[in-house]
């Protein structure tokens, strides 16, 4: 950090009291010419979750946003909160607030640096380009500085990038790997050509899951932008209602959050509706970036064979291939989707932990999980469903 500018730390409990041109000038600056590299950390979308009542009170995510000023200037902002809970985080922890409690320490409340409710990567540390290693560093520092100073158990920044990582982990953050699946597109100029990269039993296989899906007797709807309607969202929060209920206890998001995003989102969501006899019976939900397709809900009204995976899976691909897309990114969790071309990758996090003995502990018990991550993903890279160099097919 140069010692000829006074950098100043601060926090404020909504991005109503921060204008949107000020946040998004560090959150994302390339959206001047086009798209944000992904909607999630835009004002926005985190305004979204605030407005809609999916964060704050009540909800175990607390906003404490952070800025960084230089000066004066603002150079960097994150998305911070306070947490009550693990939920919503798609990085578990339930083992760390175990331990930590079973020694006699409170684990909770702790610090999150994330976005809530979103297992996708991007930047955690928003900031201005000319300020990149100040800001980070300021950044980082003032979150580390709140949890001593508020005696809380632990800092976490979830979904982080791999240069924010190796940058977290000099500053003596302990790094974490995750796995998730991802779909890479190979310049491929059709889901046929997709199709022909597979062998033979995975690519029959594939065709006769999307021929089952196409005939449950309806039509499959691909919305977005001005397409999308209200009473689409009337349909899709029924289906979003049964898969939270089933999968976390209740929703994360509230049915405000959908009228929101209809609002100021439209642009930034792909909604895969299947329709049969005048009534949307599921549908799958997509946020759409500057090079990549996150797919991230999904949820029907009636079982239909394999399409869960029509919707969910390769109408994103065609999304995707149509739009010359780079990546899909499916979510959380979730091996089946091995066998639909989505190879596993490591997701990285940072965590820390004010008490030194915690911290130690906390760090071998990462380093033999990180041995264990890699081996996996080696093992389920060479099941996937890829063609296999010099090896010839069996028609």
């Amino acid at each position: 950090m140069p010692d000829d500018h006074r950098i100043e730390i601060e926090t404020f409990a909504s991005l109503r009291d921060m204008p949107a041109a000020e946040w998004d000038a560090c959150a994302c600056p390339e959206a001047a010419d086009g798209r944000p590299i992904d909607p999630f950390t835009t004002h926005r979308f985190l305004l979204a979750l605030e407005l809609s009542g999916s964060v704050g009170a009540g909800t175990g995510w607390d906003p404490r946003y952070l800025a960084a000023r230089a000066d004066g200037q603002l150079i960097g902002v994150a998305p911070l909160y306070v947490k009550s809970h693990s939920q919503g985080e798609y990085i578990f922890d339930h083992n760390f607030a175990h331990a930590y409690e079973n020694a006699g320490g409170r684990y909770y409340p702790k610090l999150q640096i994330a976005v809530p409710h979103t297992p996708a990567t991007g930047r955690r540390f928003l900031v201005k380009p000319d300020w990149h290693d100040t800001a980070i560093s300021a950044l980082t520092q003032g979150a580390v500085q709140i949890a001593a100073d508020n005696q809380l158990s632990s800092l976490h920044i979830t979904f982080c990038t791999e240069q924010e990582r190796d940058i977290g982990g000099r500053m003596g953050l302990l790094p974490r790997a995750s796995q998730q699946f991802h779909w890479t597109n190979d310049g491929y100029a059709n889901f046929d050509d997709f199709l022909n990269s597979l062998s033979s039993r995975k690519r029959k296989n594939i065709r006769k899951e999307r021929s089952t899906a196409q005939s449950f007797g309806g039509t499959i709807h691909a919305l977005t932008g001005d397409d999308l309607k209200p009473e689409h969202w009337d349909a899709f929060w029924t289906f979003y209602q049964d898969t939270g209920a089933r999968k976390w206890g209740t929703p994360y998001l509230t049915r405000r959050f959908f009228d929101i995003a209809q609002d100021s989102l439209r642009d930034d969501m792909l909604l895969v509706l299947a329709e049969a006899d005048g009534q949307y019976v599921a549908g799958a939900l997509n946020f759409i970036g500057r090079d990549v397709l996150y797919g991230r809900y999904w949820g029907c009204v009636e079982d239909h064979p394999c399409l869960h995976f029509e919707l969910c899976y390769y109408q994103a691909l065609d999304y995707a291939i149509a739009h010359g897309l780079s990546r899909v990114e499916a979510g959380a969790q979730g091996s089946h989707k091995l066998a639909r071309g989505y190879m596993p990758v490591t997701t990285h996090s940072l965590h820390y932990f004010p008490d030194g003995g915690f911290q130690d502990a906390v760090a071998r018990y990462l380093d033999a999980e990180r041995d264990a991550i890699n081996d996996e993903i080696e093992i389920m890279t060479g099941y996937g469903p890829f063609k296999k160099p010099n090896v010839e097919e069996q028609q």
